[in-house]
């Protein structure tokens, strides 16, 4: 059985149950939705009818004795029984259940009429290890029409996913509709074109690029995501990666200068001032944030935010002393407390990107850990719940092999086998410290994805990687079996559409041929980001966890 991710336990049995035109489905009302989804699945790729029945041999289960999304599957030849300690649990079962059938059940429509739909005999038993299981996709650098993020979510929930932290603002474009600030969208969603290589010298392709989330988007977003057991997790930058904002609003940021929405990657020294009324206008925008999505945590960004123009501007300086701050460096963190007590007055938890440390965090901020795995370890000595996100590890946009003929080739190589070794929890943090690590997640930026396709060349077969080491218990990992059933995996991503990288290496069309990236080694890589890292927060002393 090449289940991926890896189930807790699996006892095989002697027998198998056959799917049949006579085979009927059963389930309480509470359970309704996932035997809705669960009838659409397999009636696609079998073409048999399925039909609901209170007698039917598939019966799906709600058992009390079950922890939150766990489930036990139990397969004998004359029936199906898949239970689960709440309905994500059994949603994750029937995910396992589709993963004992032959691939082609993941078509659209039946390709083998007469195929016989045998499932043998086993009992499985399954609870996930982190409850933050999360994907970041970038729709602010490139837009992802409604269908796309639909297409994805899909293949999350394939994989038991269920964060997706989706990155809607950036310098290069605004992509969420704010009804009191139309100019967000109307100015800021839009820019003239759009750098296509790597680096200061790089051209663009002169061709603009734009695109939005309207209120009732984002509604059908979230419903779609939540009928899967995904929770979708926004983000709204601030005070850095502001350049599509300012653009449509130049009194928010230092000086006030007229600027177009940007067109270049990289970090833009452009930031918000410190004002009040910018303080009122990113209250104003969250307010409609958390109206549409019923997500406890709302993202904020607080990375790469430079401090040199709040340095160098009279009016930051004369805020900054009205304010008693020390100096101007302490403006993005009083900024950002200032939004963390809105989130919190709203019932909502602040996230960030552990730059957030260079401050002082507000109480219940969560933090992600991106530079490496150093903030993981401060964040949690810090009593801050973290979620572990590596860029040497999970970050898909990093190319994924040394051959020429990768596409704009990024960073350092991020092979199956690398991401596949991404450890959330390291093993310096004592039990407590451990405790604050509630997960992990892939992010994947897309400077230089703009399509769907593209973003499957990136994501897969690596987020099945990162999915199986967010799922299946540390001590059942083990990369040679892995490699083993993503033999089959591959298949069943073939069968549902998914343009994945071939293990032999990127397709002709899936090639940039001319177009310069950025590759580094390991040894480069980790000089910058303990450049940045030092730059941002202190070290911390291993035995008290403060700084020294």
């Amino acid at each position: 059985m090449s289940l991926v991710p890896l189930p807790a336990a699996v006892v095989p049995a002697r027998g198998a149950f056959a799917l049949t035109t006579e085979t009927g489905l059963t389930a309480p009302a509470a359970l309704h939705g996932v035997l809705a989804w669960l009838q659409g699945a397999l009636r696609a790729g079998t073409g048999l009818p399925l039909r609901e029945s209170a007698s039917g041999s598939i019966r799906l289960e709600l058992q009390p004795d079950l922890a939150p999304e766990s489930y036990r599957l139990r397969v004998t030849p004359d029936r199906v029984r898949i239970q689960g300690g709440d309905p994500a649990g059994v949603f994750y079962g029937c995910q396992t259940l589709l993963q004992l059938l032959p691939p082609a059940v993941h078509r659209r429509s039946p390709i083998t009429p007469g195929t016989d739909w045998v499932i043998g005999a086993t009992t499985i038993t399954d609870a996930p290890r982190f409850p933050w299981r999360g994907v970041l996709l970038d729709v602010a650098r490139h837009f992802m029409p409604v269908h796309g993020v639909l297409r994805f979510i899909d293949q999350m929930a394939a994989h038991r996913l269920n964060r997706l932290h989706l990155h809607l603002t950036d310098d290069q474009g605004w992509r969420l509709e704010i009804g009191r600030h139309p100019r967000l969208t109307s100015v800021g969603g839009w820019r003239t074109e759009t750098q296509i290589g790597s680096g200061p010298d790089a051209g663009t392709d002169g061709r603009p690029h734009g695109g939005y989330y309207t209120h009732d988007d984002i509604r059908e977003i979230v419903a779609y995501a939540a009928g899967r057991f995904i929770t979708v997790v926004p983000e709204i930058e601030m005070p850095g990666h502001v350049r599509a904002a300012l653009a449509a609003h130049p009194e928010l940021g230092v000086g006030a200068e007229r600027l177009p929405v940007w067109t270049r990657w990289g970090i833009d020294d452009h930031v918000l001032n410190a004002e009040e009324h910018t303080v009122r206008f990113f209250c104003d925008v969250l307010d409609e944030v958390i109206e549409l999505f019923p997500s406890p945590y709302v993202c904020v960004g607080g990375d790469e935010a430079p401090k040199a123009r709040l340095r160098d501007d009279p009016a930051s300086r004369a805020r900054a002393a009205e304010l008693g701050l020390d100096g101007v460096d302490g403006l993005p963190g009083w900024f950002l407390g200032r939004i963390g007590r809105h989130l919190a007055g709203h019932g909502r938890r602040m996230l960030g990107w552990d730059d957030l440390l260079e401050g002082d965090l507000p109480a219940g901020a969560t933090l992600l850990s991106w530079r490496g795995m150093s903030g993981a370890v401060v964040a949690a000595r810090r009593g801050h719940d973290v979620i572990s996100c590596p860029d040497n590890h999970a970050y898909l946009d990093y190319r994924q092999s040394d051959l020429d003929t990768e596409p704009i080739p990024q960073s350092v190589v991020l092979d199956l086998d690398r991401v596949y070794a991404f450890e959330p929890v390291l093993a310096e943090l004592s039990p407590e410290e451990a405790r604050h690590v509630i997960g992990g997640q892939a992010n994947i930026w897309t400077e230089y994805m703009d399509s769907g396709r593209v973003v499957d060349y990136f994501a897969f077969p690596r987020l099945a990687a990162i999915a199986e080491v967010l799922w299946t218990p540390a001590c059942l990992r083990d990369l040679p079996g892995f490699r083993e059933r993503m033999e089959t995996h591959l298949l069943r991503l073939e069968a549902m559409g998914i343009e994945f990288r071939r293990p032999q290496g990127p397709q002709p069309w899936q090639q940039r041929p001319g177009i310069a990236g950025r590759p580094r080694t390991d040894e480069e890589r980790d000089a910058h980001i303990a450049r940045i890292t030092r730059r941002s927060y202190p070290p911390v002393n291993a035995l008290t966890g403060h700084a020294p």
